[in-house]
Order: structure tokens, then sequence, then C-alpha cells
């Protein structure tokens, strides 16, 4: 846990959401690493912070499923299983064919303008290799989509399962082929919604996820 840094406490937001968004990035970013415990005494240390924030922090990772509690034992690092992985991914197929969907049904103009440059963009990030622009860019395109269908719940349940895989994200966009792949299939989706096609975004939008999907049973499983 030497890697995290003391918060800044000027900044303007309440306490607790910077320590949560704090230990959420560690996490994500492997500084905190899977089956890692936590110990309340040494974040709130390097972290310049009582523990309770710490506590209430932990609490709410626990519910996003990044940290699990082990009775008698504290707070740790979830690892997720390939399992896992393949849970959430079909959990995600529905919801994000759902987001697309909705995304086709109520799109502005100006939405769609946003949503084509961040498209180049990861295609551009693709084409130098560029993996953390890929991986960026590839967050902003799905999220534009997410903000496009316009439902609040659904925005939160599809951006929970994005962090719960973040770690095999990572993997995914770092083989070239298969992000060239994502260029294409990015395509595909932005002109069904750009169409106002909202059955064919959500066809696209799922099997966007299928396909990652497929690419993990076919290098992970056994690795």
């Amino acid at each position: 846990m030497d890697s995290l840094t003391k918060i800044n406490l000027d900044n303007y937001k309440p306490l607790r959401d910077v320590v949560f968004e704090n230990l959420r990035t560690a996490i994500l970013e492997g500084n905190l690493k899977a089956g890692q415990r936590l110990m309340e005494v040494q974040l709130a240390e390097q972290l310049g912070v009582s523990r309770t924030p710490i506590r209430e922090a932990i609490r709410k990772l626990e519910l996003e499923g990044l940290v699990v509690m082990l009775p008698r034992k504290g707070a740790y690092v979830a690892d997720m299983s390939f399992k896992d992985l393949i849970d959430v991914l079909e959990i995600r197929a529905s919801l994000e064919g759902l987001a697309a969907y909705l995304a086709a049904e109520r799109r502005s103009d100006e939405e769609i303008v946003a949503l084509e440059k961040v498209a180049k963009e990861f295609e551009t990030c693709v084409r130098e290799a560029d993996i953390e622009g890929v991986l960026k860019k590839d967050i902003d395109f799905h999220e534009k989509i997410f903000m496009m269908a316009n439902n609040k719940k659904l925005y939160q349940l599809i951006t929970s399962l994005w962090e719960q895989v973040h770690r095999f994200r990572v993997t995914y966009v770092s083989n070239y082929d298969a992000s060239l792949s994502l260029v294409e299939e990015h395509n595909r989706i932005l002109q069904a919604i750009k169409t106002g096609d909202g059955e064919l975004a959500k066809k696209y939008a799922t099997e966007h996820i299928e396909l990652a999907e497929q690419f993990f049973m076919e290098n992970t499983a056994n690795s």
C-alpha cells in the first residue's frame, strides 16, 4: 500500500467521496492488488485521514463488488474468478443492448456528433497502439451511449459492472487484433444509433459484449 498518497483536503468534494474514489482507482489500476487485505489504520495513515471515511469507503466498495468482507478476517480486495467475469459479461450484454436501443430512440444531433468524434479518436488510438488512449476512448464511447439512453438507474448498473472487469479490459484492448475489431463494432453501433434503428443498435451492442466474452473464453480460461 506504499503507492497511495495523501489526499488533498482542500478538494471541493466531500471527504468520504474523495477517499472512496482514491481507493477505487487504486484497486482498478492494480495498486491495491486482488487478495490484499485493507487495513483501516494503515490506509488512514497513508491517505492522511481518519478511519471513519476509510470504513465508509470500504463498505461502498463492497457493494460494488470490488471488496469482500471475510468473517473474523476483515476486508480484502476482491479477486474475480473466470466464472465471475463471464457472469458479469452476460449481464452487460443485456444491459448494454438496452442502453443502445434507448440511445437510438432518444438521441439528439449534438450527441451523435459527439459520439462520432469519440469513435474516430478511438480508431486513431488503436492505429497508434496507444493502449491508455484506447482504454479511455472506449470508456468515453460507451458512456456517451449510456448518457444518451437517459436512464440514470441503467447507467449506474452498467458502470458498476464495468469497474468490476476493468483489469480484464486492459488485457482485451492490448490485443491489437481485438482492438481493430472493436473499431468496426463501435462503428456498427454508432450507425444504428445514428439512423434511429433501436433494434439493430441493440443487436450490435449485445454482440459487441458477446464477442468480448468469446475472447476471454478463448484466452483466459486456460491461462
